[in-house]
């Protein structure tokens, strides 16, 4: 019978999501089901049963007239390219390498300032000045090259996937609701990992305070600075990743048309589905990473940390905004 409802499900999947459809599909499931049961009481396998329901049931366009949504079935949402299974199982498997891989390069970014701040403060210790220069500049460039390099690298390699942008790609009911399952397992790693970047982000400045209170020195404030760096770009490192591997799972569950019965398949369908104005999509995509780095600039450069935080409410507020522009549902 699992079957019988898959095969249900993508029948109707193209369909628009009105009352009309969802009675006529509840009817035709009861008639198929009914007839799946007097098929296997009269002796007939599994495998026949449902080959006879589906060559019976199974031509919408025959029967549509019969379920009284004719109409329905004329105006149903074009037919996308199917994402088959495999390829969303790589898709999740390849945007998770990629978030890992562009998060590493914004954190080398981040922490090739620690470098120059640590080899500063051995000059001051009284090493050689010439020595402590070429060692700072050298990790400043080594990690400038490692966090470009890897951040090239995994947008190559991601590079197969913009045919998710150009084209129009759909996803069956067996598929979503793997997507689904794979989606509601990550939610908690999800969640821990964000509030963890959070937290890292916004305790930065304690190495500096805990350092200067113990014993002031130049070496001690230097090591402050480069603490401070480390916490913000491990910080970064676990928001990036984090978001972008959400992005990934919604980017699937919003394939399928929000206003077709196929868009409504998971709770996070009807919610999450993406904007079709591919501006709006290219700035959601990065907004609240860049929100973050907007919260570090000026806290660091304001110091003002018990107020920065009304940076996420309002970015919060702006998000709404533009979801409401096309009328989507955050």
């Amino acid at each position: 019978m699992e079957t019988i409802k898959i095969y249900l499900e993508n029948m109707f999947m193209n369909l628009p999501n009105t009352p009309e459809v969802y009675k006529a599909k509840q009817e035709l499931l009861q008639m198929m089901e009914d007839k799946y049961q007097e098929l296997k009481s009269e002796g007939k396998t599994e495998n026949e049963a449902i080959g006879i329901v589906i060559s019976e049931f199974g031509n919408l366009d025959e029967i549509a007239k019969d379920l009284g949504i004719e109409t329905c079935v004329e105006h149903a949402v074009p037919e996308g390219k199917k994402l088959s299974l495999e390829e969303a199982k790589e898709y999740i498997q390849d945007m998770g390498h990629a978030a890992t891989g562009i998060a590493l390069g914004v954190m080398f970014l981040i922490i090739s300032f620690v470098g120059p701040i640590v080899a500063d403060a051995f000059a001051d210790a009284g090493m050689k000045e010439e020595l402590t220069d070429m060692v700072g500049a050298v990790s400043l460039f080594l990690m400038w090259a490692l966090g470009i390099g890897i951040i090239i690298y995994t947008n190559i390699k991601k590079s197969k996937w913009d045919k998710m942008q150009h084209e129009n790609y759909v996803t069956e009911f067996s598929t979503t609701e793997y997507i689904q399952r794979q989606w509601e397992v990550y939610k908690q790693s999800y969640a821990t990992t964000k509030t963890l970047g959070v937290v890292l982000c916004i305790i930065s400045f304690i190495p500096a305070i805990v350092l200067d209170a113990v014993h002031s020195t130049y070496i001690t404030d230097s090591m402050g600075g480069a603490g401070l760096f480390l916490f913000v770009g491990v910080g970064v490192f676990l928001l990036i990743s984090s978001e972008s591997r959400k992005g990934s799972y919604m980017r699937l569950l919003g394939l399928n048309d929000p206003k077709s019965v196929g868009g409504k398949y998971t709770v996070d369908q009807k919610k999450n589905h993406q904007p079709k104005n591919p501006v709006l999509r290219a700035i959601l995509s990065v907004y609240w990473p860049t929100v973050t780095c907007i919260y570090l600039i000026y806290s660091f450069l304001t110091f003002n940390w018990h107020i920065s935080w009304i940076i996420f409410v309002i970015a919060g507020v702006i998000q709404m905004f533009l979801n409401n522009l096309e009328g989507e549902e955050s």
